[in-house]
């Protein structure tokens, strides 16, 4: 059930959520969204118009999407008096419409710049080590919601058959320079692909230095060109490639979300912490001194990526060439 903020439309309900503003965060909150779902509570989710088409997803959740740079109080009047409670992870136009509305019970973790928007913080404490899932669980496990179900953690059904020789090749990355490898290896990895008779796709994303296109563009006719852009309309897309190949960033976990088999390629990033959900996924990357820095642009030589080399990421695709698919559907973190 989607809901715009214009034209009006009031709805109502017991759990408004803030949608985190980032893609991966937003996919490791799906897990605890679908747990207080099954708790019960009629539940809805507050998100940007960009997202919208993404938590439509997600069966028995109303979604309220406003359009982007909406200010936090023309989206408080649409949700003022409609809810008895909300949950915020993160400071946001969303979260500080919970505040503005004056919601009854506004919950999120004890954190010094969210404590102001909240009436309830929830004090909780997580691993470090643990996957990033963890923090959203242990907020909805303090309000003695089970989180151990199986089925939150499976990817969408979008009643879309995925084609298992089509594979697609994300050289882009949205967390910056980086996460990227270099170009010339991911030439080798796509003839790689075709001359194992892969039906190989090449996605570019918007806002950056446009790689997809540039390797679109080196291996010519052989290969099919798609832009990603809006992130969350490419849903069915992903959904019809047996495997996605792709740095990591935002697009990898919408992948996994669509119940696509991913290979993601980490550098700067932990993949202990942010790896795709799904055990049927696989990450590549290379120990270096200097990792995980988290930095968008290397302050030194970029070992992390020049080291990573193309045998190396080939033996993790070729693994999961006969593999590719949506064959573990209930698979968890």
């Amino acid at each position: 059930m989607g809901v715009r903020l214009w034209p009006v439309t009031m709805i109502s309900g017991d759990m408004l959520v803030a949608a985190p503003e980032r893609w991966d965060e937003a996919c490791f909150t799906v897990p605890a969204v679908r747990a207080v779902i099954a708790s019960g509570l009629k539940t809805g989710i507050l998100c940007s118009e960009t997202q919208r088409e993404f938590w439509e997803t997600i069966n028995g959740l109303m979604v309220v999407s406003f359009p982007l740079r909406t200010k936090s109080k023309l989206v408080a009047t649409q949700i003022k008096d409609q809810w008895k409670a909300s949950l915020a992870w993160e400071i946001s136009p969303a979260a500080e419409a919970f505040k503005i509305a004056n919601l009854p019970r506004r919950l999120g973790p004890q954190e010094r710049r969210l404590d102001k928007l909240l009436t309830h913080p929830l004090s909780y404490s997580e691993n470090p080590l643990e996957h990033r899932v963890r923090h959203y669980l242990a907020a909805v496990e303090e309000l003695s919601i089970d989180t151990k179900r199986s089925e939150f953690f499976a990817s969408v059904d979008l009643g879309i058959e995925f084609e298992k020789n089509a594979v697609m090749l994300c050289p882009s990355s949205d967390l910056g320079i980086s996460y990227e490898w270099a170009i010339d290896r991911w030439v080798e990895i796509a003839d790689r692909l075709l001359e194992n008779g892969k039906h190989v796709t090449v996605v570019s994303l918007d806002g950056n230095r446009d790689l997809g296109r540039n390797l679109a563009n080196l291996l010519g006719d052989k290969v099919t060109y798609f832009h990603a852009f809006p992130l969350a309309s490419t849903l069915p897309i992903l959904a019809i490639h047996g495997l996605v190949v792709a740095a990591d960033g935002s697009l990898p976990h919408l992948a996994a979300h669509a119940g696509t088999t991913c290979v993601t390629l980490f550098g700067p990033n932990d993949s202990a912490w942010k790896r795709p959900l799904g055990r049927r996924h696989s990450v590549v990357k290379m120990h270096v001194e200097c990792a995980p820095c988290l930095l968008a642009k290397c302050q030194f030589d970029s070992r992390c990526q020049r080291e990573l080399t193309v045998d190396r990421v080939w033996k993790a695709v070729k693994d999961k060439l006969t593999y590719a698919g949506r064959k573990d559907q209930w698979s968890a973190w």
